[in-house]
């Protein structure tokens, strides 16, 4: 049996509360954006799996959209076969979740039969959480409710264990857990975009302070904003996908003075700027989710875990994000 969400949180001697740090496959199996290779990434995938785990990581989070094209679905097929080679020790440390898209053809109270029996089948029945990927509020309010109704039928049916829900406002947030509350259904999970570059969950009344009055965990994607978030100060664009590039030449220049504040905090604690990145979102409460592909980078995420931001530290950094001139694109999905 997998963890449950509240074992994510941990304590830490100054009082204070953190949490763990789980990991995402938005990468496996995605060329547009990320430049997947079968030959050259799928080999050391299963060993980033393996590492993850034995390092302490203890999310991992993947979606059944994953894939660019012809490789749909791979994310979701690369971690089942991982999966498949892991011992009951080491399944039993790690929770499994996907998100199921709301694509406009999926409708209905079993609009997502045949999509989550598909996951199922491609993770080779390694699932423990089942996460609407995106809200349709602003677009079509009316095919969310009769999906979330039937993802909570999969729970309360024994087919998944857990629920969780994606791209949320606090306003929406509240409306779904209100729903869901009446049918005894809970919310384990709500997953938003945040970091530095994309702060909004932390302002007042938002997702991060309703998440911690409803007792909901709140997961952190890309927390280090596609990679922004580790090249140091007046770091040279490296090497990568298009999209990627266009999205660091908007934002290395503008995050000079944030990137310089990072490396001075990591050079005083011995860790790599990515650390701190991780490390601000755990200290808003937040398990973050950033993308890993290789063994190197597992191992320096989970090294994340074995310290914490002084409240000196975050304060300045919120100050810096809040401030930054910057932000990351938002998700055009995000309800309020």
């Amino acid at each position: 049996m997998a963890i449950t969400a509240q074992k994510a949180i941990m304590a830490f001697s100054g009082g204070g509360w953190v949490t763990g740090i789980g990991f995402g496959t938005w990468a496996w199996g995605n060329q547009l954006l990320w430049g997947y290779q079968p030959d050259r990434d799928d080999p050391l995938l299963v060993e980033t799996l393996q590492v993850a785990i034995a390092s302490g990581l203890s999310l991992v989070d993947t979606a059944d959209s994953y894939g660019t094209g012809r490789l749909n679905g791979r994310s979701e097929f690369l971690l089942g076969q991982g999966l498949d080679g892991l011992s009951a020790e080491e399944r039993s440390r790690l929770t499994v979740a996907t998100k199921l898209a709301p694509f406009p053809w999926r409708l209905g109270r079993r609009g997502f039969a045949r999509a989550f029996q598909a996951s199922r089948e491609r993770l080779r029945g390694h699932l423990d959480r089942v996460q609407l990927h995106w809200s349709t509020a602003r677009y079509a309010p009316w095919q969310e409710g009769p999906l979330l109704e039937g993802l909570a039928d999969l729970v309360e049916m024994g087919q998944v264990a857990e629920l969780g829900i994606s791209n949320v406002g606090p306003r929406r947030l509240r409306q779904i857990h209100a729903c869901l509350q009446r049918r005894g259904v809970r919310i384990c999970s709500v997953q938003v975009q945040m970091s530095l570059l994309a702060p909004e969950p932390i302002a007042a009344a938002g997702v991060a302070a309703v998440c911690r009055e409803l007792g909901i965990a709140l997961l952190a994607y890309s927390p280090l904003a596609l990679g922004v978030l580790t090249l140091p100060p007046g770091a040279a664009i490296p090497a990568c996908t298009r999209l990627r590039q266009g999205l660091f030449r908007r934002l290395l220049p503008g995050t000079e003075a944030l990137r310089q504040s990072m490396a001075a905090i990591a050079a005083a604690h011995g860790v790599s700027q990515a650390q701190v990145a991780l490390n601000w979102c755990r200290s808003h409460g937040a398990m973050p989710l950033p993308g890993v592909r290789r063994p190197d980078q597992a191992s320096d995420v989970a090294a994340a875990l074995t310290w914490q931001l002084s409240d000196q530290e975050r304060a300045s950094l919120d100050e810096l994000a809040l401030s930054c001139p910057v932000r990351m694109p938002a998700n055009p999905f995000q309800s309020a």
